[in-house]
């Protein structure tokens, strides 16, 4: 850690802004994303399931959920510093950037991508509609009276990756 301290200097004291920002302090998105992705996982495969697509979807879940935070916060900016229970996000205290988020976000996409192509073409192709959702969701804020009908399907979405990683095929 102190090499990387010393190499990067900026970016490691913005370290506590950036598990802030991903929400990797609060767990609880992680367990409501992980729960039904996890089911639909032993659901698919008629009992325990593979050890690499439980490792794959753990670790994928994780990073998609703060992936979405650092979205959300992104669209959010100027909002949360007017909001009570946001007023001290990263984004809203200028500890953090925009362009810092949305490489987070860009960053936690692409480690994600690089799980989703250990599984299968289908499950690969699903992937980008859950990318899509995860980034449109905090925009529908502005669009639509029903932004958790978006919100529902993204957390919805890992249940049909986690079938068609298993099978093949979608339910």
């Amino acid at each position: 850690m102190a090499r990387f301290r010393s190499q990067f200097p900026e970016l490691y004291s913005k370290l506590p802004a950036f598990v802030e920002l991903t929400r990797a302090n609060k767990p609880i998105g992680i367990y409501l994303l992980l729960w039904p992705t996890i089911c639909a996982l032993w659901i698919a495969e008629e009992g325990f399931p593979r050890f690499s697509l439980l490792v794959i979807f753990v670790l994928g879940t994780a990073l998609m959920r703060s992936a979405g935070c650092c979205v959300n916060d992104f669209a959010d900016h100027k909002i949360d510093g007017k909001v009570l229970r946001t007023e001290g996000r990263p984004l809203a205290t200028g500890t953090l950037t925009r362009k810092d988020a949305f490489l987070c976000f860009a960053v936690l996409c692409l480690i994600s991508f690089g799980l989703v192509l250990l599984t299968n073409e289908r499950t690969i192709i699903l992937s980008f509609a859950a990318v899509a959702l995860a980034a449109v969701y905090p925009f529908m804020k502005r669009f639509t009276n029903l932004p958790q009908l978006v919100l529902g399907i993204a957390f919805s979405w890992g249940i049909l990756m986690a079938f068609s990683a298993a099978t093949g095929d979608v339910p």
